[in-house]
This record gives structure tokens, sequence and C-alpha cells, in this order.
């Protein structure tokens, strides 16, 4: 481990561990300071949808297999929730606007070798360095509120607004995405560039440095976790192209799950976990997580899947296709407020056990979807119920995942719950790929003698068939992966009614303890 310890001793009766040096709001523009955190979080939570549009057109150009398409996603992913935790303890102990400022200069430069590439693995190494330069600066960004604004009405309204720029990141970044990728996907990639230098030139002025700890960064369990993490999504993936009984695929799962395990062999023993165990010490509080991870392997895979539909089935452009998703967006709104509003008299495993329910019927009418489907009734409907369901899921459990948490883990738990979000849609994704690429597989040999008979025909005939043939065989993966997506909702949901013992009494706010079973 390495450790970064400040020189000046702490206050008399304070420990070691705690700040070593105030922080100073100063005279700041406090209205500049909110525009450039809220735009470094915009540009983080743009990402993790921007791209999905683009994915045909990448394909095209590098030439990413059905295999290996999926890794444009989750490279990200994996990179942003496995370093998500030491990115804040980082900002913690070597000042956050520090940090902040490396992670948003890295997610420009690191945005620019993405939109420059010319190879699958240059781009795959950009997204990675996306993903690193994102578990710099989101975590502190957050953190930096309560160091650049006072507590009360300034601090509040702060809140609000980052809040409401995560939430709206979704739909801005599908409308941008499409019409981004209309000129070029390549500029999915560029508008990150000027974006993060404006902002560290202007965080240097406008705000505020934190407070500095004590403490030491838990590099052997970020280690094992993410490189543990991604051999097992690498293994997930690599049985699409090579099979199940593959020897390869076989040592990178288990690889995976071994490194895995000594992550949490680590975290259960250190001073200075990433994840305290007495986070997940809790049925309830576990519940939460897991099933947050399904919704994210369940939202990661409705995006990679259906941008790839809409465009290469449907024959929808890229900003067509991203104005088709926006539904989504809304959908999610309303329920999260329908959510707010049931969760003063209505148990939370109720509200989170009725929007698993409805996530699993919305991913099971998506795999009815065939070539001949249309956007109106086909695919909105389904997009709605999704939609409401995961918007009744978020609220509910995020309350869970951190109610009853000891003030200084407060900060943890919500960290831990944003980590598994990405971390399941990576998993999933990588599962739900390795599906999909099956099915077509399966599916092509089906359409195989009808397509040797049809390349006896007219050149163009032949095409045409080839291409009705291509559209089949991906929709017939898509849907299948659905299916089993539909499988693990209904399983969620299950989990979510018998897993979750918290009353809605429990989160009122009182102030008092949380006792959940």
């Amino acid at each position: 481990m390495s450790e970064d310890v400040i020189k000046a001793d702490p206050p008399a009766g304070r420990p070691a561990d705690e700040v070593a040096e105030p922080a100073a709001h100063g005279h700041r523009n406090l209205g500049i300071a909110l525009a450039l955190i809220s735009m470094a979080q915009l540009m983080v939570v743009l990402d993790g949808t921007i791209v999905n549009i683009a994915l045909p057109h990448i394909q095209t150009d590098l030439g990413f297999s059905n295999g290996s398409l999926p890794w444009v996603v989750n490279a990200y992913a994996l990179a942003f929730g496995g370093l998500l935790l030491l990115g804040g303890r980082i900002g913690d102990i070597l000042g956050r606007r520090k940090v902040f400022i490396f992670g948003v200069v890295l997610f420009g430069l690191a945005s620019f070798i993405g939109g420059i590439a010319q190879s699958e693995g240059v781009l795959l190494a950009s997204r990675i360095l996306q993903g690193l330069a994102a578990a710099a600066a989101s975590p502190n960004a957050l953190a930096l509120i309560t160091t650049t604004f006072p507590a009360g009405k300034e601090r509040n309204r702060a809140m609000g607004v980052y809040a409401a720029m995560s939430g709206a990141g979704a739909a801005v970044g599908l409308i941008l995405g499409g019409a981004l990728t209309e000129a070029s996907w390549r500029w999915t990639f560029f508008i990150n560039t000027p974006i993060g230098l404006i902002v560290a030139v202007l965080a240097f002025r406008y705000l505020g440095e934190s407070a500095r700890q004590r403490g030491k960064f838990d590099i052997p369990g970020a280690i094992t976790g993410t490189v543990g993490l991604t051999s097992l999504v690498y293994g997930l993936t690599n049985a699409g192209s090579k099979g199940w009984g593959d020897t390869l695929t076989l040592l990178y799962i288990i690889g995976g799950l071994v490194l895995i395990g000594v992550f949490l062999f680590i975290e259960a023993r250190s001073r200075h976990a990433l994840m305290p165990f007495r986070i997940l010490a809790n049925r309830t509080r576990g519940v939460s997580f897991f099933v947050m991870l399904i919704v994210g392997a369940a939202m990661f895979s409705m995006f990679y899947f259906l941008g790839i539909y809409i465009q290469n089935v449907l024959g929808y452009s890229a900003l067509k296709t991203g104005f088709a998703f926006l539904p989504f967006s809304f959908g999610i709104i309303v329920a999260a407020q329908v959510a707010s509003t049931l969760i003063a008299r209505m148990d939370p495993r109720w509200i989170s056990g009725a929007g698993s329910a409805l996530m699993a019927a919305g991913m099971f009418g998506f795999s009815r979807l065939d070539v001949d489907s249309t956007y109106a009734s086909h695919l909105l409907p389904y997009i709605l119920v999704l939609a409401f369901g995961m918007g009744l899921i978020f609220v509910p459990l995020t309350l869970t995942a951190v109610s009853g948490v000891a003030d200084e883990d407060s900060g943890v738990g919500s960290a831990v719950l944003n980590t598994v979000q990405q971390i399941g849609g990576a998993i999933g994704l990588a599962l739900l790929g390795t599906v999909s690429t099956n099915a077509i597989k399966d599916k092509f040999t089906e359409l195989a003698p009808g397509l040797a008979k049809a390349s006896q025909a007219t050149p163009d005939q032949a095409g045409e068939l080839a291409k009705q043939a291509q559209a089949v065989a991906t929709t017939h993966g898509f849907t299948t992966a659905f299916l089993v997506s539909a499988i693990i909702g209904v399983g969620a949901a299950i989990i979510t009614l018998i897993g979750l013992s918290v009353k809605h009494q429990d989160l009122a706010g009182d102030g008092q303890p949380v006792h959940m079973g």
C-alpha cells in the first residue's frame, strides 16, 4: 500500500485519520463553481449513453465483431465501477479539487484518443482511460459541493442542481449522441475534450480545495477487485466466440472469481477498506445492492441491444434513434416521483418488487420483437413499462442501501450503490452478449441452406437475401438475450419481496437508527 500523510499534526483530541487542515470556501462565484461541477458530472453521465447510439457506426468503421463490440461499453464501465471507490478515497487524502481536475483533464485526453482511434485496441484503451478518469472526477465532484458551498440554502440548491444534472444526463446523451453520430461517431468522443479542459482551467479559480485526511490507499483491494471483475467479464464474453467449454474461457472465469474472493478477503481485514464489510453486513442493504446490480445489467443491455436493433433492423438514423429512447428517460422521471410519494406510506419491498416485475415484463415484451416490428406498436409500450419499473426501483433501493448506515459511512454506502450498478451492467452485458452471439450463430446455421441456394440468384437478389438473413439472425439473438433478462428480472422481484424487510416508517427520516433484518 502507498500512503500520503499530511505533515501537520492533527488538532488535540482528534484521531490521525481525520481532517488535518481546514477547507476554505473563500470568496468565489458560487454560480460558476456549480456550473463547473455540473458540467463535469454531465460529461461523465453522458458517456454512459452517448456511445451506445454510435455503436453500429463504430462497428462498421473499426471492424468490431459481434462478440467484441460490447467491450466498447464494458471497458468504460469496469474501469469506472472498479475504481470509483478508490477515486473517492484518493480525493480524501490528496485533496478533492486536485483529483477532480486530474480526472477531467484525463477524461478530455482519453476522449481525444478515442476520437482519433483507427483500431479496436486504441479505442478500447481510450475507453479504459475514460473510465479511470471518471472514477477520479465523479466522486470528487459531489464531494466538492460540500467544500465549495456553505451549509444551508446554497449547498441544498447545489445538491439539487447536481442531482438534476445526473438525471438529465441520460436523456441529453441520447439526443446529443444521435446528433453527433449523424456527423461522425468520432464527435461523440471529441466533444468531451474542450469541456474537460475548460472545466479544469476554471476549477483552479472557482473551486475550493478540500481538507486533506491522513490515511492509506487500498491499492491491493482496488487491483484485485478490478482485475478480477475484468477477468470474469472477459471470460463471459469469450464464451460467445470460443464456447463455454473452452479452456481459456474457463481460466478467465475461474481466475476472475478467485481474484474477487481475494478482494473480499482483503476488504474484510483492511482498516482502510474501499468497501467496508459493515456496509454489507445487513440483509436489506445486501439485497439492495444485489438488485441494483441486476438493474444495471438490464439498463446496459436495453440500451446496447435496442440501440443496434433500431438502427440496423428498423433502419432508423442515429438522431431518430436518440429520440426513440427519450420516453425511457421521461418514464423513469415520472415513476421516480411516484415512488417518492409512495415511500411515505408503503414498505419499499412492495414498490421495488412491483418495479422489478415491470422491468421483467418490459424485457419479455422486447423478446417478442421481430424484423417487421414497429416502434409505436411493439417498442414504445415496453420502453415505457421498463422505464416505469426502473423508476419504481431506484428510489426505494437508494434509500434502503444507505438507511441505517453510520454517518461516516454514508458516502461509502452511496458510492457502493453506484459501483454495483456499473459492475452489474458490465457483467450483465457480457453474459447477455454471449447469449446473443451464440443465438445469432445458431440462427445463421439454420438459415445456411437457404443462403446457399440464394447464392445462385442474381447478385442483387443474393445481396438482399443475405441482408434479410442478417436482420433475422440479429433479431433472434437480441430477443433471446431479452428473454434471459426477463427471467433474471423475475428473480430480482422475488428476491426483493423476500429480502427487503425494512418498513416505510423506518425511512421517515426521524434521525433514529434504522434496524433492518
